[in-house]
């Protein structure tokens, strides 16, 4: 008995070392993002697509296209925000809560919006009295995009009946969401019938990623996107059509998106570990690169570049 009672003494502790991160700190957990969908906002399969891109997918889905959201989760201040809300929400957060076990249900800390588009927003709707029904819960927005929700319903209902709470952010502003980590929006270039559209710059102690889900084209940016790839280490950005060829039944002119043929084209001439920072995001139901067994989804690898995939991590 004396023999257990002193193994216990030295056991106990040791595994006490091992399994707390705050008495641990070479177990010290660190805040990462986590990928929640790559999909356009019409999702996959899409409404109407009887195309061999969405046949077999009606019936039988694939759980993994989620419509284009990223997760952020903090396990150090035991703390989780998402971007965007998507019409995936309920999924995309009970995912979230997963990677997240501290959280108190499956509302996160805080919501980013980069702008009014269905595939960015709509998901507020669960949040309202006929779903959650959530207590102010924090959505972090642009000054149009504030105007939009406060000024229409259903969605100024949520802010009236406190289901959500608008936080105001403004361009190329920092602003701290805790002690290690801080989010900056900037203005993009798209298509704005009712509000502005954002990027996001996602900075941790360690590691700093942007959030471009939809832009118009890289030359219409105030930015230069090749110099902003060497500041940072990860890149999620418009991967929503593959090439021309892929939209020939549009008048792109109405959609328009840079193509993922040119993005590669345009960093064709950089270092390989520049490329390897890119991680497309946003696919188009038609992009052959949402299939990651497909020739085109091959080539993307092998030039250096990433396809975003469903509940990938990424160290902050």
């Amino acid at each position: 008995m004396s023999i257990i009672i002193f193994l216990s003494l030295i056991y106990m502790p040791l595994m006490d070392f091992l399994a707390k991160p705050e008495i641990n700190p070479y177990l010290q957990p660190t805040p990462f993002l986590v990928v929640l969908g790559n999909v356009q906002d019409g999702g996959s399969p899409h409404i109407g697509c009887t195309k061999s891109c969405c046949a077999l997918l009606w019936e039988n889905p694939d759980p993994q296209r989620k419509v284009t959201c990223l997760g952020l989760v903090d396990p150090v201040n035991e703390q989780s925000f998402i971007f965007e809300a998507t019409p995936d929400f309920p999924e995309q957060l009970k995912a979230l809560h997963m990677f997240a076990p501290f959280q108190k249900g499956d509302i996160p800390n805080g919501i980013f919006l980069t702008h009014a588009h269905i595939g960015h927003y709509s998901g507020l709707m669960y949040l309202g009295k006929e779903a959650f029904n959530s207590h102010q819960t924090e959505v972090f927005v642009m000054p149009k995009m504030q105007f939009f929700l406060e000024k229409n319903g259903p969605w100024n209902q949520l802010i009236n009946e406190e289901n959500i709470e608008i936080q105001p952010l403004n361009n190329q502003v920092y602003h701290p969401i805790n002690s290690l980590i801080k989010v900056k929006p900037f203005l993009i270039p798209h298509r704005d019938e009712y509000s502005e559209t954002v990027g996001y710059q996602i900075e941790g102690p360690n590691k700093t990623a942007i959030f471009i889900p939809d832009i118009d084209k890289w030359h219409e940016w105030e930015e230069d996107i090749t110099e902003k790839i060497t500041l940072i280490d990860y890149a999620f950005i418009d991967g929503t059509f593959l090439d021309s060829d892929e939209i020939n039944h549009r008048d792109i002119s109405e959609i328009p998106h840079p193509f993922i043929s040119e993005t590669m084209d345009l960093f064709s001439s950089m270092p390989l570990k520049e490329k390897n920072k890119i991680y497309f995001i946003h696919l188009n139901h038609t992009n052959a690169g949402l299939n990651n067994n497909s020739e085109q989804a091959k080539k993307i690898r092998n030039l250096g570049f990433h396809v975003a995939n469903y509940l990938e991590k990424f160290p902050l």
